[in-house]
């Protein structure tokens, strides 16, 4: 199955959307996927498998996943015990403030720290999951209510367990080692095509570069990551796009070179295909929400 674009509506007042303490059943759960919306995922009970851009996490009672935009995952839920957790959605303008927007303090920080150590699962103590199991009831109920003042509501809320995530992870938990145990091939492909998914990259070079036979490496590959080699590395280029295109000035043409794109038409009808708008659309269309 290939890897799809959840989407979120752009136009949405509210940017904001949360899953409440849900029974992830295999059948059920969204395919291999990514969206620009910021997602939260607190685990409560039972056990799976979370694939999040070039690794493999289990999934457990107390974890915590910290999911930046633009980010390729899926979770595996196990069939005899299927994890329930809570997911939060939201766009991440809407914990920025204007006002101490030049301040060092970020409510993004421990997104951003997951992203520069490539670590995306903390185990919280009693203490925090207490607080965190408080705060998303809390989220949940303004949600249900929808009282006046609901979504000021839910914005504080949202804010104040960022900032307790902040001072109680970013700075006080060591980076969890343990992921899930895959062949040691399988995570010297996965290294390797993260370093070099812009370069012309073919089946038997990664082949070579596990040392297994190109049929035994798309097999697993695509029962471990839920995707074909060549959707993930289309993906990878997506994304990478998406973020030149927002932070640069660079004219479309290089930054589909700069992403691996044989040709700018490629790139053109691959973006559109992917994102469901050209790539100078898509540029415009967030620098509007930012505004």
């Amino acid at each position: 199955m290939k890897p799809i674009q959840k989407t979120f509506d752009s136009k949405i007042v509210f940017p904001f959307y949360i899953n409440y303490q849900d029974k992830k059943e295999p059948d059920h759960e969204l395919p291999t996927h990514f969206h620009d919306w910021y997602e939260i995922v607190f685990v409560y009970s039972g056990k799976g498998t979370f694939f999040i851009n070039n690794a493999f996490y289990d999934m457990e009672a107390s974890n915590l996943f910290i999911l930046p935009g633009n980010i390729i995952h899926h979770a595996i839920p196990n069939k005899e015990n299927p994890v329930t957790s809570t997911a939060v959605f939201f766009h991440p303008l809407l914990v920025q403030d204007d006002a101490i927007r030049n301040s060092a303090f970020s409510y993004l920080q421990l997104f951003d720290e997951s992203t520069r150590l490539n670590q995306f699962r903390y185990t919280l103590d009693s203490v925090q999951q207490e607080e965190t199991i408080k705060a998303l009831s809390g989220i949940h109920q303004e949600t249900s209510d929808q009282k006046n003042g609901y979504q000021q509501a839910i914005q504080l809320q949202l804010k104040m367990m960022l900032l307790f995530f902040n001072r109680s992870i970013l700075h006080q938990q060591k980076v969890e080692t343990t992921k899930q145990t895959i062949p040691v091939w399988l995570k010297e492909v996965l290294t390797y095509l993260e370093e070099s998914f812009t370069t012309e990259v073919n089946l038997q070079t990664l082949a070579d570069h596990g040392d297994i036979s190109p049929a035994h490496l798309s097999r697993v590959f695509k029962q471990m990551t839920g995707l074909n080699i060549s959707e993930y590395i289309t993906k990878k280029r997506i994304i990478k796009a998406k973020d030149l295109l927002l932070k640069t000035k660079e004219n479309v043409a290089t930054i589909a070179e700069a992403c691996g794109f044989e040709s700018l038409p490629h790139f053109y009808r691959t973006f559109k295909k992917k994102v469901g708008c050209s790539p100078a659309q898509y540029r415009r269309m967030e620098k509007q929400v930012e505004e």
